[in-house]
């Protein structure tokens, strides 16, 4: 008895699309460029190492990053956050406290993040009175001071919020992941095909 081999008119398509090559995807959005202190672009990548934002939950941002052009030209070398004094600040990722004093009267509390490079990225809080001390190690959203209340460059008291890698200027939104920056409230999908329960 002899077989007959049968080939559906579908099979073919499908088959040669297997044989063919598959061209590579296009790439991805180039991430924003760090700007150095002379305002060139470069600098390290900034991996979204963080846990939770300084203070409150998605706060008002006030001013962003908007680096200046040359290190003695005007801009703003982080972000401004909303929040009012005693706030309590909390450290965005893991690190190592390296600096928690004064600088021109102002209260600065100084990160370097762990897991960032060597050199490590550096995040700098103010004004905020410290409740830590340098050398010490803190855990993603671990309390590290709280806001001031004065020292403050915004109109409406805010917490300044700055990155640095390598002498290089960076946004520190960029520290975290997309899932904390989103605003807006959560929408669930509808489930089809699943009965409701009784």
């Amino acid at each position: 008895m002899r077989l007959r081999r049968c080939v559906h008119p579908w099979t073919w398509p499908v088959l040669l699309a297997a044989l063919l090559p598959v061209p590579a995807p296009p790439p991805g959005p180039a991430p924003a460029a760090a700007v150095t202190a002379g305002g060139r672009p470069g600098g390290p990548a900034v991996p979204a190492v963080g846990r939770t934002w300084p203070v409150g939950t998605r706060p008002p941002i006030l001013r962003g990053w908007a680096p200046p052009p040359g290190p003695y030209a005007p801009g703003h070398r982080g972000v401004d956050l909303a929040a009012p004094p005693g706030a309590p600040v909390r450290a965005v990722a893991p690190g190592r406290v390296s600096f928690a004093g004064r600088v021109a009267g102002k209260g600065v509390v100084s990160l370097e993040l762990a897991g960032t490079g060597d050199p490590p990225l550096r995040t700098t809080y103010e004004p905020v009175r410290a409740s830590v001390r340098e050398g010490e190690e803190v855990a993603a959203g671990e309390v590290i001071g709280a806001v001031e209340p004065t020292g403050s460059h915004c109109a409406a008291p805010c917490l300044h919020w700055g990155l640095r890698g390598a002498g290089t200027y960076l946004n520190p939104l960029a520290l975290l992941p997309p899932w904390l920056l989103r605003t807006g409230p959560s929408r669930l999908l509808p489930v089809l095909g699943v009965p409701q329960p009784p």
